[in-house]
C-alpha cells in the first residue's frame, strides 16, 4: 500500500467516516513530490495556528504536553475482548484514567488520535506484528471514541462509570470524624449536581447561615445521572417497532428504579451528615436552650404576675379585714355604750317605780277602804307599766306634794290614755280587715275561665308546698300558658287557690269539665301540707316553762309579750338579722340580732329560732314518709 492510500486511511479513521473502496492508478512519486505534499500540510497547520493566534511552536509544545499526560498500557488492551466493550474502561483504552471524567475534550480528541498513530492495524502489521481482522484491540479504541467523543454518550457513560465509589461513609466514622469522613464523600458526589457550584461542607467555624443552605442544597439534591449506558438491551436490536418499544419501555424503567436508588442513597448520605454534624447538634442545643430561656422569662413572669396579684388579693382581704373589725369594734362600742344606756335607762326605771311604790305604799295607796286600797294598787302597777321615766319622776313629785287628789288625777289619765289607745287599736284592726277585703274582692273582679282553673290546680300540682317562692312560680306558670293576654300576680292565685279549696265543687259544672284526679290531688295536698310562709305566724306553742305565782309583775308583763306571736314584720326583721349576721360566733350573734328587733328580746329571738329549726325538721320528715 502506497503513502497516498495509507494517509486516506489514516484520515477516514480520525473522522470516524470510511469512505467506500476505489480503484486507483497509483504512480511512483519521487522525492520532490514527497517534499510538496509535506509542505502543503504544514502550511495548513500554520495558517490554522494563526487564525488562533498560536504559533506552529506553541502549537507543538501543546501536543507535546497532551501526548506527555496520556498513557499507553498495551497488555490492558491487549486483553479487551471487543465483543464485551461495554464493560471496558473507556479512560484507560485511551490512556487517560488518571483524567476521567474531569478530561477535556481537546485531550481526549488527542489521546485518540495518538492511540490510532501508534495501534493502527496497518502500522503493526508492517511492523512486523500479528493482527487478526475479527477481534483485534482495535475496534475497542474506536468503541472509547465513540462513547467519549460524544458529550451525550460520555455523560451516559460517566454515569454509570465502575470507577466511582458509591459507598456512602459508615455512622459511627461520620461521628468521630465528621470533617474528614464526610467531606471527601460530598466533594465526590458534587459531579453529579446539575447546579454549580456546589456548597462546600465547611468546618466547625462556617456560619450557621451557610450551613443551613449547604443541608438546603443536599436535601433539594438535583442529579443529573442517568443509567441508560446500564441498559441490557440496545433499542436498535429490535426486529420491529413493537419490539423496539418493548425494550425502550423496559429500559426506561430499570432506569427510573436506579435513580430512585440513587437518590435514596444520596438522601442517606445527608441524613448521616446532618445526624452528627457537631455544627447542627450545637444550633440545636442553642434553639433549645433559647426556648427553654423564653419559656423560663414567661414563667418567671407568670409566676410574678400571680404573685402580684396574690399580693393585691392578700392587700385587699387585709385592707377589708381591718375595714370590718373597725366597723365590728365599732358597732360593738355602739351596741355597748347603747346596752349601758338601756341598763342604765332600765335601772333608772326600776329605781322610780320603786321610789312610786313606795310612795304609794308609805301612803296605804291614798285610798280609804281596804277595796279602793285594791284598786289602787292595779292602778299604780298600770302607771308603772306604761309611764316612761321622766313621766314617773313627774308622777312621784307629783305625789310627794298633791296626795290623794293628785293619785285620783294621774290614775283618771292613765285610764283616760289606755281606752284611746284600745279605740286606736280597734280602729286600725278595722282599717285593716278593710283594706284586705278590698285587695281580695279586686283578686276577684278579673274572671278566671276554665282553662285558667286547670293551669291552676296543674301548677299547684307541680309545685307542692315547700317551693321557694312558690305562688310566684305558679303565677309565672299560669301567664305563660294562658291565651286570653291577662297578667295575673302572687296574691291573686293565692286568693283563687284559697277559694278554690273552700268551694263545693259537686255543685258546679267546673268538676265536669276540669281534671277530677288533678283536682283531688290538689285538695290532698292542701289538706296535709300548707306553706311555710302561712303557718310560721300562726305558730303560737311555746317552749318555756309555766310561769311560777312568785314572778313579779313586770317579769309577767314580759313573759306575755314574748307569748304573743310573731308578726310578718317581725319574721322578716329575725330572717334578715340572721342573714347578716351568719358569719358571727358566740354569744355576740345574738345580741347583734336582736338589737335589730326592738320588739323582742335576745331570749325571743333564740326561741324563735328554735321553732324554725324544728318546722323545718316536721316538714322534711313529713315528705321523706309520704
Amino acid at each position: 500500500m502506497t503513502m497516498v492510500e495509507n494517509n486516506q486511511i489514516h484520515d477516514c479513521i480520525i473522522y470516524n467516516t470510511i469512505s467506500p473502496l476505489r480503484k486507483h492508478d497509483v504512480h511512483v512519486a519521487g522525492s520532490v513530490v514527497l517534499h510538496a505534499i509535506a509542505h502543503t500540510r504544514l502550511t495548513t497547520r500554520f495558517e490554522k495556528n494563526s487564525i488562533n493566534n498560536q504559533t506552529p511552536e506553541s502549537s507543538d509544545d501543546e501536543e507535546k504536553d497532551f501526548c506527555n499526560q496520556i498513557e499507553d498500557d498495551l497488555d490492558y488492551l491487549r486483553s479487551l475482548d471487543p465483543k464485551d466493550w461495554k464493560n471496558q474502561d473507556h479512560y484507560a483504552v485511551l490512556g487517560i484514567k488518571k483524567f476521567r471524567h474531569e478530561a477535556s475534550e481537546e485531550l481526549i480528541k488527542q489521546a485518540y488520535k495518538q492511540k490510532i498513530l501508534k495501534h493502527h492495524p496497518d502500522k503493526r502489521k508492517a511492523m512486523g506484528e500479528e493482527v487478526r481482522a475479527d477481534d483485534d484491540y482495535f475496534t475497542c479504541i474506536t468503541r472509547a471514541w465513540e462513547m467519549l467523543g460524544n458529550p451525550a454518550k460520555r455523560r451516559s457513560y460517566d454515569s454509570a462509570d465502575p470507577d466511582f465509589d458509591d459507598n456512602i461513609p459508615d455512622e459511627k466514622d461520620a461521628k468521630n470524624h465528621f470533617f474528614r469522613t464526610m467531606g471527601p464523600a460530598f466533594k465526590l458526589n458534587a459531579r453529579w449536581s446539575v447546579k454549580q457550584p456546589v456548597p462546600q461542607l465547611g468546618d466547625l467555624d462556617t456560619p450557621r447561615d451557610k450551613v443551613e443552605h449547604f443541608y438546603s442544597f443536599w436535601y433539594d439534591f438535583d442529579s443529573w445521572r442517568e443509567y441508560s449506558y446500564l441498559d441490557e438491551e440496545e433499542k436498535e436490536s429490535g426486529q420491529d417497532r413493537d419490539t423496539r418499544k418493548w425494550i425502550e419501555k423496559k429500559n426506561k424503567a430499570t432506569r427510573a428504579k436506579r435513580k430512585k436508588e440513587e437518590m435514596l442513597r444520596i438522601r442517606s448520605l445527608v441524613d448521616i451528615a446532618y445526624s452528627q454534624d457537631p455544627r447542627i447538634k450545637k444550633f440545636q442545643q442553642e434553639d433549645k436552650d433559647r426556648k427553654t430561656a423564653m419559656k423560663r422569662a414567661k414563667q418567671e413572669a407568670a409566676k410574678a404576675r400571680q404573685q402580684e396579684e396574690e399580693r393585691l388579693t392578700r392587700e385587699a382581704a387585709e385592707r377589708e379585714r381591718v375595714e370590718r373589725e373597725k366597723r365590728e369594734s365599732e358597732e360593738k362600742a355602739r351596741q355597748d355604750i347603747a346596752k349601758q344606756e338601756r341598763e342604765a335607762m332600765k335601772k333608772a326605771l326600776r329605781k322610780e317605780r320603786k321610789a312610786l311604790r313606795d310612795i304609794c305604799k308609805s301612803k296605804e295607796y291614798f285610798a280609804e277602804n281596804p277595796t279602793e286600797s285594791i284598786k289602787h294598787m292595779e292602778n299604780v302597777e298600770k302607771i308603772c307599766e306604761l309611764f316612761k321615766l321622766n313621766q314617773l319622776e313627774e308622777a312621784t313629785k307629783e305625789l310627794q306634794t298633791g296626795g290623794r287628789e293628785a293619785f285620783l288625777r294621774i290614775v283618771g289619765l292613765t285610764e283616760s290614755k289606755m281606752e284611746a289607745e284600745r279605740r286606736a287599736g280597734i280602729s286600725n284592726q278595722a282599717s285593716d280587715s278593710k283594706n284586705a277585703l278590698e285587695k281580695q274582692v279586686k283578686a276577684h273582679l278579673i274572671p278566671w275561665s276554665e282553662h285558667d282553673l286547670q293551669l291552676l290546680i296543674k301548677a299547684v300540682n307541680l309545685f307542692p308546698a315547700g317551693t321557694n317562692q312558690r305562688w310566684e312560680v305558679v303565677a309565672n306558670f299560669i301567664n305563660q300558658h294562658s291565651n286570653n293576654g291577662i297578667t295575673r300576680d302572687a296574691k291573686e292565685v293565692l286568693a283563687k287557690a284559697k277559694d278554690l279549696q273552700s268551694t263545693d265543687f259537686s255543685k258546679s259544672s267546673l268538676k265536669e269539665q276540669a281534671n277530677k284526679k288533678a283536682f283531688d290531688n290538689f285538695i290532698a295536698e292542701k289538706k296535709s301540707k300548707d306553706a311555710i310562709d302561712e303557718r310560721m305566724p300562726a305558730v303560737t306553742e311555746r317552749l318555756d316553762p309555766p310561769v311560777t305565782n312568785g314572778t313579779s309583775s313586770e317579769a309577767k308583763a314580759q313573759e306575755q309579750k314574748s307569748q304573743q306571736p310573731w308578726t310578718p314584720a317581725e319574721q322578716k326583721l329575725l330572717e334578715q338579722a340572721l342573714k347578716t349576721y351568719s358569719n358571727v360566733a358566740g354569744p355576740e350573734r345574738w345580741d347583734h340580732i336582736a338589737g335589730c328587733i326592738p320588739s323582742r328580746t335576745k331570749k325571743d329571738c333564740m326561741r324563735r329560732y328554735k321553732e324554725l329549726v324544728e318546722l323545718i325538721k316536721a316538714k322534711k320528715a313529713a315528705q321523706v314518709t309520704k
